[in-house]
């Protein structure tokens, strides 16, 4: 197989397992979504960091000797442990479709932040992806009668991270270990809060089936595994290839809310949604002139 297929092989592999990651978090529907961002974060860190030092990888545990890299990957792990914990309420709550939506438009927000940090200039396919967008997200908020905030900040944490791990000289893996690793204490101090009822871990551990128990130890390989298929696929694809795979994340996420978990979606927001698939089909296009 040559370095592309093998490329399209990983990256798709990696897009599917995000795809259809909502079903995962939806078998842990049981637990409180504060208490499974908290396993997550530390299984995650568990599973990374013991790849690592498999390996014989220690360098990322020096990451706090550089300024830039210790500023960056603190505010990364703020972000995505946010965008993680929000990600999760969502598809535990009812709001998958909405989590798609933000992933959708996430790559607009990504051109926004080169224009304006980077001084990028935008073509004019980027401009209608932007005013197709815009149109659909508006829409959308007419015709719910409330913003789609829960995409909003999907898309906007999640552009930022994406850009600081762009300025941050670390592998895939290696940021994902310092990440979880500065998270850690969040993670853990999640981990003890008692919630209403009585919700705390302890039950967790003595009332659940050891099956759901085991899908919870595995969060950490479910967040590393598609994470490191996905650096192997960048390495060997074009940016237009992996603007085209990415979008088969959201759209998988979309059917999975749209047709197994049967969440409202009335035909009029097909209208708001055409704009926005429109928008992410020019931006795909936007790619290929550039390449």
């Amino acid at each position: 197989m040559s370095n592309f297929g093998k490329g399209v092989f990983f990256a798709v592999s990696a897009y599917l397992v995000w795809g259809f990651l909502p079903i995962y978090w939806r078998l842990l529907s049981a637990i409180n979504p504060i208490h499974i961002l908290g396993f997550r974060i530390i299984f995650s860190l568990l599973s990374v960091g013991l790849v690592l030092l498999i390996a014989g990888n220690r360098s990322w545990l020096k990451f706090y000797k550089n300024k830039k890299t210790r500023t960056g990957m603190i505010i990364a792990s703020i972000l995505v442990t946010f965008n993680w914990g929000l990600y999760i309420w969502a598809v535990t709550g009812g709001y998958t479709i909405e989590a798609a939506l933000g992933y959708y438009i996430n790559p607009l927000f990504s051109i926004a932040m080169g224009i304006i940090i980077l001084k990028e200039k935008l073509r004019l396919m980027q401009i209608v992806s932007f005013s197709l967008a815009f149109i659909g997200v508006l829409i959308l908020t007419i015709l719910t009668g409330r913003l789609p905030w829960i995409s909003l900040c999907l898309a906007i944490t999640f552009a930022i991270y994406g850009f600081i791990k762009k300025t941050v000289n670390l592998s895939a893996l290696e940021s994902l270990g310092v990440e979880t690793l500065l998270a850690s204490p969040i993670g853990l101090f999640l981990l003890f809060i008692v919630f209403e009822g009585g919700q705390n871990v302890q039950n967790y551990i003595t009332v659940l089936p050891i099956s759901t128990i085991v899908i919870l130890i595995l969060s950490g390989v479910a967040t590393s595994l598609p994470l490191y298929l996905f650096a192997k696929g960048a390495r060997m694809l074009p940016l237009s290839t992996m603007g085209f795979i990415q979008f088969i994340s959201p759209t998988l996420t979309f059917l999975t809310g749209l047709l197994i978990f049967r969440e409202s979606f009335p035909v009029q927001n097909f209208i708001a949604f055409g704009f926005i698939w429109a928008a992410a089909i020019i931006y795909i296009a936007s790619l290929k002139r550039v390449r």
